[in-house]
């Protein structure tokens, strides 16, 4: 059942996103439908220029994505890539990934929005008509808010010759200013209620995130972030009526949905440790990894341990190897390594949390 019990985790589709999914537990891949954004392409900063072609940044995508979240559904978006992008082949990218998807046996539905151009709009309709699966509309607050937002809307689903039943909406609020809770929610419920035919669409959800678009605006040590969007998606269900849709809940898990272009070559990392606990993250900062390398994060691992907010080694597949990193059975891992750990014990714990909070 895909209803306010379940859970949409937005993922940029690296390694360490894609093996986090894989290692999950078989009962939070039955409770969430991952949004996998296709990350962009990456730019080379000593040749000026894109590192790869669209082709090769591409060509492994659909067998990748099989393998590692087989028989499973999740919605694709390929927003990130550039409008003006074709395969070598002359396709568009979203059907190129498609088309690879289906030839590997995978299960997936195309993602577009209100402000996509005509030629992604029409090569999603070509993937709407082929699988007959349906497809996900991204609404942002801007799509929202905007006073022909319901004309734009249906002129899209025209665009792809669907109905409301066909689709699942998403309201990507993304990373807003969330304070003052109380008048963020409130203005949420003003836009939700404009949203048309809320009752007709296949599935409802409301996604965004609190966490910083970058480590660099914290400080060494250890803090606790507030997880926004969380408590203002529990505080907006308190205050729905018995009458209204109740959303599902999605974020962007232990990361910021924008995405800027970095030099690694002037950049230097820090070691860093992104744990969920209840409505907060608990984050350790430490050095950067150039200078004084990995093995520090295992007195990370030993002080999340010790501070009473570790949730044990058997809660997920990131917690045993902060416990194993601790007691020195593994090596401390690299930068992907830990952004894995982050984000399977981030999924776990909000199936939990959603279970929890439902039941209540």
């Amino acid at each position: 059942m895909f209803d306010h019990r379940h859970y949409v985790p937005c993922l940029r589709w690296k390694q360490g996103e894609y093996q986090a999914l894989l290692r999950l537990k078989l009962d939070a891949k039955d409770n969430i439908t991952p949004l996998v954004n296709v990350p962009e392409i990456g730019w080379d900063f000593e040749s000026q220029e894109e590192a790869k072609t669209i082709d090769e940044h591409l060509g492994k995508f659909g067998k990748r994505f099989s393998q590692k979240w087989s028989f499973r559904w999740a919605f694709i978006d390929l927003k990130l890539i550039d409008s003006s992008e074709r395969m070598k082949d002359g396709r568009h990218p979203i059907r190129f990934v498609f088309d690879e998807v289906r030839k590997n046996n995978g299960w997936a539905i195309p993602v577009t929005g209100v402000g996509r151009d005509d030629a992604y709009q029409q090569a999603t309709a070509e993937i709407i008509s082929e699988d007959r699966s349906g497809v996900c509309i991204r609404v942002t607050i801007e799509d929202a808010s905007d006073t022909e937002f319901s004309s734009r809307l249906q002129a899209s689903l025209n665009k792809l010759s669907v109905q409301p039943e066909e689709c699942h909406l998403v309201f990507d609020l993304e990373a807003p200013n969330f304070e003052p809770v109380d008048g963020f929610v409130k203005m949420v419920q003003s836009l939700i209620a404009k949203l048309p035919n809320l009752e007709k669409w296949r599935t409802f959800t409301i996604c965004g995130t609190s966490f910083p678009e970058t480590m660099g605006q914290l400080k060494v040590g250890v803090q606790i972030l507030k997880r926004y969007e969380w408590l203002v998606y529990k505080m907006l269900i308190k205050r729905l009526a018995p009458s209204n849709r109740k959303p599902a809940f999605g974020d962007y898990v232990v990361a910021h949905p924008e995405t800027v272009r970095v030099d690694m070559r002037l950049v230097k990392p820090a070691a860093s440790i992104r744990y969920t606990i209840d409505d907060a993250w608990y984050v350790v900062k430490g050095q950067n990894v150039r200078d004084h390398g990995t093995a520090q994060y295992v007195k990370h691992c030993a002080s999340l341990i010790s501070s009473g907010l570790f949730a044990g080694n058997s809660f997920s597949a990131g917690d045993e190897y902060v416990r194993n990193c601790a007691l020195g059975k593994v090596k401390p891992g690299r930068l992907t390594t830990w952004r894995e750990v982050g984000t399977n014990h981030h999924i776990e714990k909000t199936v939990v949390d959603i279970a929890s909070f439902s039941a209540s």
